[in-house]
């Protein structure tokens, strides 16, 4: 388990970063900024058992709404909000960088706590509990709120201090990983090196049963590694499909097909793949191995 799961906020940033922070035992120096899709949330049960994995193994994790849900508590995105929601994820991981700036890659706990360091926090606010978790009522364990500006030092916003340089790894499912991988190919330019990989939990290849609309038009220019983690019954695309659409991916990658699966990788309702996690865990360490080979 984690040592803390922190309410978290930048307001300073537009769009603003609002989420919650799985800060660990023994930091591994690593960052994850992790995000939901299209009819969820933060609070999802996918995102919670991974931030859990993740921070078990020493990643300080950033699960985080995007725009369009911070401004609208339920339903799916609007046509017009997804380079907003790009523009988040960017200002999600600008804010993670800063926090693990904070100590070398260890963030310093005591710079966030108020006096005498109280263990029990004020509740989720209630657009962190809706939005497609069927768990929204189950009780979160919260430490002081974290809110900028007082992470908010330009010179330390690369994730660097006293020669450490963390990494920073950007996760989403379905749209949430669309729009991360998105975000990556318009960054292969300018900033290669802002992300250090992806993970994309069931990549939303195409509409159900519209396999001629596909959404492949920035895989070309991807060039940050990349796992993805697909059912093989997702309708949003076949395995077959998504072996096709890596091809086109010039960066490395890795295929992790969930045996009988569907769109929600088993987390649907209180259903769970308690088997999941540390496997997706597994996979993203070898890629982050065969990354530096």
């Amino acid at each position: 388990m984690t040592a803390s799961i922190r309410a978290f906020a930048d307001n300073t940033a537009d769009p603003k970063v609002s989420g919650l922070l799985h800060l660990p035992d023994t930091p591994n120096g690593n960052a994850l900024v992790l995000t939901h899709g299209a009819g969820s949330n933060a609070q999802a049960p996918l995102l919670r058992a991974l931030a859990d994995a993740f921070c078990a193994a020493g990643f300080t994790v950033l699960r985080c709404d995007l725009p369009y849900r911070q401004a609208r508590s339920f339903g799916p995105p609007g046509p017009g909000d997804a380079a907003r929601d790009r523009a988040g994820l960017k200002n999600a991981i600008a804010a993670i960088s800063r926090v693990m700036s904070e100590d070398g890659g260890a963030p310093r706990l005591a710079d966030f706590a108020r006096p005498g360091n109280s263990e029990v926090d004020p509740p989720l606010s209630r657009s962190l509990r809706q939005g497609g978790d069927s768990e929204k009522n189950e009780a979160v364990p919260l430490n002081t709120p974290l809110v900028g500006p007082a992470l908010s030092d330009p010179e330390q916003s690369e994730g660097k201090s006293n020669g450490w340089e963390s990494k920073v790894f950007l996760a989403g499912h379905s749209y949430g990983g669309r729009q991360a991988s998105i975000l990556c190919a318009e960054l292969s330019e300018k900033e290669p090196d802002l992300v250090s990989g992806l993970l994309l939990l069931s990549y939303p290849l195409h509409p159900p049963r519209r396999p001629e609309q596909q959404r492949t038009q920035h895989l070309p220019d991807l060039r940050t590694p990349a796992l993805f983690v697909h059912g093989t019954r997702d309708p949003f695309g076949s395995i077959a499909e998504i072996e096709q659409a890596l091809k086109m991916i010039p960066a490395r990658t890795k295929l992790l097909a969930v045996e009988g699966a569907g769109h929600d990788l088993g987390f649907k309702g209180k259903a769970t793949r308690e088997e999941l996690p540390p496997l997706v865990l597994e996979e993203m360490q070898k890629l982050e191995v065969r990354m530096q080979k």
